[in-house]
């Protein structure tokens, strides 16, 4: 008798399990439960990109991203896409990335990315240049989705790629354009301040005082896209040049923009010496009191990020429209 009331309430179950089955499914068959919605909306959220590494499937409107470089976070910030952690090569964030990184991870930078703080900040998606990050490829992508992107000579195709990736080509162009326009209208009013004088770009670091000439990112900056002229002896074939105090003087520019590479004592000692050098002191463009400072961590990126280079524009064209006045 028990068995026959096993054998009668399985059936019940059963026939229950196939009558709620048959609810569930269309008239095509499909069943349309939450976990068949849940499997579409997942799918629909996603869209597949060509890679380095292959066919990767991504979502459309990533909403936590990690740029594995030190400029990457710039070129999402200026996309639209606040990164949720960066690598951060000083301690500080530059002015202009400040409050609007002031809820990101700082890593810090070293050989190995910070696995760690990359997990924790839980990302829906990783890019990174594959230069830097492909030898921890495979690490990466179990946390997210991971983009490895080409090295690049110029900062506009790295920004175009990653603009690819995110599908937003046509802002990426605007911004080159933008900043295109702010150059030109920058020049213009720079030679209307310096005119044909001459402009020499120097950088005091720890162990060295380095000059640099048109041919590396900075320094055509400087020289190129602003359109300041440099000193006449730099020599043609070399990106930057590191001299001591005893040479400055032989280039001897009209006007002279300073930077510090960090706040570290090194530096500081280095640049009070200097200061206090009647070499530095009888030079032309100390005595007409047309030395321009300017921040290491604010110019950090220039050359390599349309952020840091509209930024230095307003930086160099303040600078030297306040020395008029």
């Amino acid at each position: 008798m028990k068995q026959q009331h096993r054998f009668l309430a399985g059936l019940a179950i059963l026939i229950l399990v196939m009558f709620s089955t048959a609810c569930g499914a269309d008239k095509n068959g499909t069943t349309t439960g939450n976990t068949g919605n849940a499997s579409e909306e997942a799918a629909d959220n996603q869209r597949v990109i060509s890679t380095v590494k292959g066919d990767i499937s991504i979502p459309i409107e990533p909403k936590r991203v990690i740029g594995l470089s030190v400029v990457y976070p710039e070129f999402l910030y200026a996309l639209g896409i606040t990164p949720v952690a960066v690598q951060n090569y000083h301690q500080e964030f530059p002015g202009y990335l400040t409050e609007p990184f002031k809820n990101t991870v700082k890593m810090g930078i070293a050989q190995t990315p910070n696995f760690e703080a990359i997990l924790a900040s839980e990302p829906d998606l990783i890019i990174a240049p594959v230069w830097w990050s492909d030898k921890d490829y495979t690490d990466l992508s179990k946390i997210a989705p991971t983009v490895l992107l080409p090295q690049r000579d110029d900062w506009r195709d790295e920004m175009r790629d990653i603009a690819e990736v995110l599908n937003k080509v046509e802002q990426a162009e605007a911004i080159i354009q933008d900043l295109k326009k702010k150059e030109e209208v920058a020049k213009e009013k720079l030679r209307s301040l310096v005119g044909n004088e001459t402009v020499m770009y120097m950088m005091i670091m720890a162990k060295e005082i380095v000059i640099y000439g048109e041919n590396i990112d900075r320094g055509s900056f400087i020289h190129q896209q602003l359109g300041l002229k440099p000193i006449k002896d730099f020599p043609q074939s070399e990106r930057s040049v590191s001299i001591s105090l005893e040479k400055i003087p032989e280039y001897n520019p009209d006007h002279i923009i300073l930077q510090l590479d960090n706040d570290s004592s090194e530096v500081q000692n280095r640049y009070e010496e200097m200061m206090n050098s009647s070499l530095w002191k009888n030079m032309t463009a100390v005595k007409k009191d047309q030395v321009y400072m300017m921040g290491g961590a604010e110019w950090f990126s220039l050359g390599m990020s349309p952020l840091a280079d509209m930024n230095a524009i307003d930086d160099v064209v303040r600078a030297f429209d306040n020395k008029q006045k």
